[in-house]
């Protein structure tokens, strides 16, 4: 979820200990409040039907956001005299990371236990290196290659022997593509950040603001809702506003401290929450190559999440 607010943490000023540790402290709350969202969104798809579902949330966060957006005068000035490319780009990341990316993931989500799911999404960062190749000139180390073949390794061992007996392929199909949209969205979201001429919030509030008028046309468009209950409108009411607007802006903050190696490592945290928190109130149980393979698919992304990580920021 970092990738739409951005992790521009340039430090120019060194931080006290105290803001640090609050910044620390925000960025583990909103880690908790994303992994928690998959668990929400589990329960509410018992009622709501997936496209509406992601639609609501977003079009709800993107309003919110946009109030913030509007409420200050040099955000309101930053965007004045866009260029239409600026509008497209923005339009296009929005369709992408929004539309298609969190459509999917509602969707899949529908058809897939959550920590499976979490699995073929995690997989982003191997993806997204594969990408940034020819696009953004990025060549992988020996030692990002290594860690990359363990991630793989680690995929393998959890959906051995191979026979997706119990797992929908439909499910696995749309987690693809949920994959494959949001490591495009990552490639995207980092040519934005690389600019820095956009402050994240209005990056974030514009792009969700457009995907999310798209996700909720094609939600009322291709799927029948009966009238929502009011524990329906609880659980969308608070993915909205805690767990989007609070947890983008509160994660916003947190990048002014923190340097980008901290927040990847606060961010790979949110796998290991999801599995817990699946085992908690979804009654998903691993069994032990399960376990091997997430951890093995866990160590292999973190590392590989550092190493592009040192090689883009350094250790600031």
């Amino acid at each position: 979820m970092n990738r739409l607010i951005g992790n521009s943490t340039s430090m120019e000023e060194p931080a006290s200990k105290r803001s640090y540790l609050i910044a620390v402290a925000q960025a583990c709350l909103v880690t908790v409040l994303w992994s928690s969202s998959w668990v929400i969104i589990k329960f509410g798809l018992e009622e709501i039907p997936p496209l509406i579902f992601a639609g609501l949330r977003y079009s709800i966060a993107s309003f919110i956001l946009l109030i913030l957006i509007t409420a200050r005068v040099e955000r309101r000035v930053a965007l004045k005299g866009r260029t239409k490319r600026w509008w497209a780009t923005l339009s296009m990341y929005g369709l992408i990371y929004i539309t298609a990316t969190q459509g999917t993931q509602f969707l899949a989500l529908n058809y897939l236990p959550a920590i499976t799911f979490s699995l073929i999404l995690n997989l982003t960062p191997i993806l997204v290196l594969a990408m940034s190749i020819p696009w953004l000139k990025e060549t992988p180390s020996l030692a990002e290659i290594f860690f990359i073949m363990i991630g793989l390794i680690g995929v393998l061992i959890f959906f051995y022997p191979m026979d997706f007996v119990g797992v929908s392929i439909l499910g696995l199909l749309v987690g693809i593509f949920s994959l494959i949209s949001n490591s495009l969205s990552s490639i995207i979201g980092r040519a934005i950040n690389r600019a820095r001429d956009t402050p994240a919030l209005i990056v974030t509030g514009i792009s969700m603001s457009i995907g999310s008028l798209f996700l909720l046309v094609l939600g009322f468009t291709t799927e029948a809702i009966a009238p929502l209950s009011l524990t329906s409108w609880i659980l969308i009411l608070w993915l909205a506003v805690f767990n989007t607007a609070l947890a983008f802006t509160l994660w916003n903050k947190a990048m002014r401290v923190l340097r980008a190696i901290d927040s990847t490592l606060i961010n790979s945290t949110m796998m290991p929450q999801i599995i817990l928190l699946s085992i908690l109130f979804l009654g998903e149980f691993p069994d032990l190559l399960d376990w091997v393979g997430l951890i093995l698919l866990a160590v292999g992304i973190t590392a590989v999440q550092i190493f592009q990580t040192r090689r883009r920021k350094g250790w600031e």
